[in-house]
């Protein structure tokens, strides 16, 4: 028997069906389903006499449920943005699984409809929360694999065949959603060509090819016709090898050290023994759904947000006109969404920029920098080449925002504060290649003419007062200040600072509840069932 985790949040679950009945089970073993909606009548009534919770065939049911806080859409792929675009305007926040629609132009409208709303808009990429696309995550980032060069993906099955996506629709999605986030950029070109055997006009096999402006080009296999079921990811390093098999139960990470020497002009492959990587056990699906409640309960940005919902639309677009045009090369079309940009700035070609976004005068955002919905960049504002900023970012007058600088969701960077990225400059001396990385992390604020030096990672909520200059890592909701910055207290989420004392406090202002243990503060939540003591906020004004 599983054991079941708490949660406050009220879960619905439109579509029961093959994929969805795992969704409605997670969701019940975390204590959050609340109703199940299905067309069926037999999937119904199988779900109220094993989960013991509401069963409706009527999606307007699930709207019109006022405790109902968030809405999972396992439902056909061609319902997928009229389901989510009524439940966010009715309040509800939403977990869609993959694709998040069948056009581009529907992800980037439910898209700007939660930035607009505040609502949490998830995307149900469920790699993403894979043991071993995380652990293949770690390995390129710290460069164990060493330069990527090649990466080929086959997901290949005797599948349920569907007649409103293609192939490339419904198996692709998982693969592009991974490398896209392994390599954390997205192909500039695809080409792609398949078979349609059983349906007319309906691809039953596709092969997808991709290339990155890193030079990494990329394969994707996908087939509901294939006699057996196959998932293998594998990526080429310079240095290592490494093959994700999902089918495995227990070898599904193996690295090759294998190597290639040259002798006389002439390729030599040497191969070593696998390495079998150990991961940690758990269904994908299950942190999946726990980090989605986590979003709702805390409302932080789901690591598959609607902005990496888009992405994926466009890459599936690119590939779906490669597929109409026989194999064609097709340029991946970004920056779709709806932007202001005044008169005065410079938008270079190649950037990304997010729906509802605006740039004011005389600012410059350049070549390869991704911003995304609903950030205000105010005037004098330049974002330099790579640079990474995420949703509802605020950046004021005269900020420079270099290379290597992430800006994660609600960011507010105050007047004339300054990023740095390299710690010892010099004119005379080039050092692009020592850049380093500074991460600035959700809802965290950086007062006005504030320094952040090179190299250091700012926590989330985090407050850097006023003339501050950073010079190394601070915590979760700390308050810094001075020159060199010193921790001076905590804040909380809604940016009031929280009484001087530790244990479980409260906001004097909005009444969230946070545990404060010598240099660490996070956020707890408390229900009448808890135990713990809580310092009620008009204790601590006493």
């Amino acid at each position: 028997m599983v054991e079941k985790t708490k949660s406050s949040v009220k879960v619905a679950v439109i579509g029961a069906g093959a994929w969805g009945k795992n969704l409605v089970r997670n969701f019940a073993e975390l204590s959050a389903l609340h109703c199940v909606c299905d067309v069926s009548e037999q999937t119904l009534s199988q779900v109220r006499q094993q989960y013991g919770v509401r069963v409706t065939s009527s999606v307007d049911d699930v709207l019109n449920d006022a405790a109902v806080d968030a809405v999972v859409i396992a439902a056909p792929a061609a319902q997928h943005f009229e389901i989510a675009r009524k439940c966010m305007a009715r309040g509800k926040d939403v977990y869609v699984e993959k694709p998040l629609a069948l056009r581009v132009e529907e992800g980037e409208e439910l898209l700007a409809a939660a930035t607009a709303s505040g609502r949490i808009l998830m995307v149900g990429h469920i790699l993403q929360y894979h043991p071993a696309v995380l652990e293949l995550k770690r390995l390129i980032s710290q460069g164990e694999l060493g330069r990527i060069r090649y990466i080929y993906s086959s997901r290949l099955n005797m599948g349920k065949l569907r007649s409103e996506e293609n192939i490339l629709w419904s198996f692709a999605p998982h693969d592009i959603s991974a490398i896209l986030y392994l390599l954390d950029e997205a192909p500039t070109q695809v080409s792609a060509q398949g078979g349609a055997y059983i349906n007319a006009g309906i691809f039953d096999t596709t092969l997808s090819t991709f290339e990155f402006k890193s030079a990494v080009k990329a394969h994707i296999f996908v087939s509901w016709l294939h006699p057996f079921k196959e998932q293998k990811l594998t990526i080429v390093g310079d240095r290592k090898m490494a093959v994700f098999d999902d089918v495995e139960a227990e070898r599904k990470l193996v690295l090759y050290s294998h190597r290639i020497d040259w002798r006389d002009r002439v390729p030599v492959a040497h191969k070593a023994d696998a390495e079998v990587v150990d991961l940690p056990k758990g269904e994908p699906l299950r942190r999946e759904c726990e980090h989605f409640l986590q979003c709702v309960e805390t409302r932080q940005t789901p690591l598959t947000d609607g902005r990496n919902g888009v992405r994926v639309l466009e890459v599936l677009d690119a590939c779906g006109r490669s597929l109409q045009e026989n194999g064609r090369l097709v340029e991946v079309s970004r920056s779709r969404c709806n932007y202001y940009s005044h008169p005065t700035a410079v938008v270079d070609a190649g950037s990304e920029i997010g729906a509802g976004t605006k740039i004011w005068h005389f600012s410059h955002v350049m070549e390869g920098s991704q911003i995304g919905a609903g950030c205000n960049l105010g005037q004098n504002v330049v974002i330099s080449p790579g640079v990474k900023i995420g949703n509802n970012v605020k950046i004021q007058n005269n900020v420079s925002v270099y290379t290597g600088v992430v800006l994660e969701d609600n960011v507010f960077c105050g007047p004339s504060m300054v990023f740095t990225n390299v710690i010892n400059p010099r004119s005379h001396v080039t050092r692009k290649h020592e850049y380093r990385t500074t991460r600035v992390r959700e809802g965290a604020s950086i007062g006005a003419n504030a320094t952040v030096v090179c190299g250091v990672t700012l926590g989330r909520y985090s407050f850097v007062a006023a003339g501050a200059v950073v010079t190394r890592d601070v915590a979760d909701y700390s308050l810094v200040v001075g020159v060199p910055a010193q921790h001076a207290g905590w804040m909380c989420y809604c940016g009031v600072r929280l009484p001087d004392l530790e244990g479980t406090v409260a906001c004097p202002a909005c009444e969230r509840h946070y545990h404060i243990d010598g240099a660490s503060c996070h956020e707890v939540v408390i229900t009448p069932a808890d135990e713990t003591p809580v310092v009620a906020a008009t204790e601590l004004a006493a």
